[in-house]
């Protein structure tokens, strides 16, 4: 079953950048409504086959992609928040996004304007293209839609105005600019090594 992930940090510990009741709110109803949801969809999928039952199968799936992309997203989320974060990534991270973007200047702003523009609710994520050997960003619909899979994501920013309504209201820029104070780049730095030996 799936289950949340453990905070690394108190619920009020991001403030004054993300208050303690906005994360509260965001990880106890809206996280764990996805991975409610992928459970959920995990029993019935297995009461089906149980039963020798037909399904919807494009549904089914459609709810579990959903639900269990909501819970993988949201975890990675919490581990790259942290109260000690914000300033520029060092280390080959650092060295890498100032190769494929020309400065850390030029990530920032881009990655911005992808979390600014994404379609309806969703995520800006930052991934290593294996097949390319460089840093990507990309938008991710939803929570599972314009994924791709040969892509490992190294940090993510949720977009979904439940990550953001209390404490911004619709101003979605105004948290993006938050979000930036409370970046762990050490998790960053690890997924991104993890991506480079794998």
């Amino acid at each position: 079953m799936y289950s949340l992930p453990k905070l690394p940090y108190a619920y009020g510990a991001l403030a004054p950048h993300i208050s303690e009741e906005q994360l509260k709110l965001h990880y106890e109803k809206h996280h764990q409504a996805y991975v409610d949801g992928a459970n959920a969809m995990v029993q019935k999928l297995e009461d089906a086959r149980k039963a020798s039952a037909d399904v919807d199968m494009k549904s089914m799936l459609k709810a579990l992609s959903f639900n269990v992309a909501g819970h993988v997203l949201h975890s990675l989320f919490w581990e790259n928040l942290t109260p000690d974060g914000g300033g520029e990534p060092k280390g080959k991270l650092g060295e890498s996004i100032a190769k494929d973007f020309g400065s850390f200047a030029r990530f920032r702003s881009e990655f911005t304007q992808a979390a600014l523009s994404v379609e309806g609710s969703g995520w800006a994520a930052l991934s290593c293209c294996q097949t390319l050997g460089r840093l990507v960003i990309q938008q991710v619909e939803k929570h599972n839609v314009n994924v791709v899979p040969s892509m490992p994501v190294l940090m993510v920013l949720d977009v979904f105005e439940h990550a953001y309504y209390i404490d911004y209201r619709n101003a979605r820029a105004r948290f993006i600019d938050a979000f930036w104070n409370v970046v762990n780049w050490d998790a960053v730095e690890k997924r991104f090594a993890a991506s480079v030996n794998s």
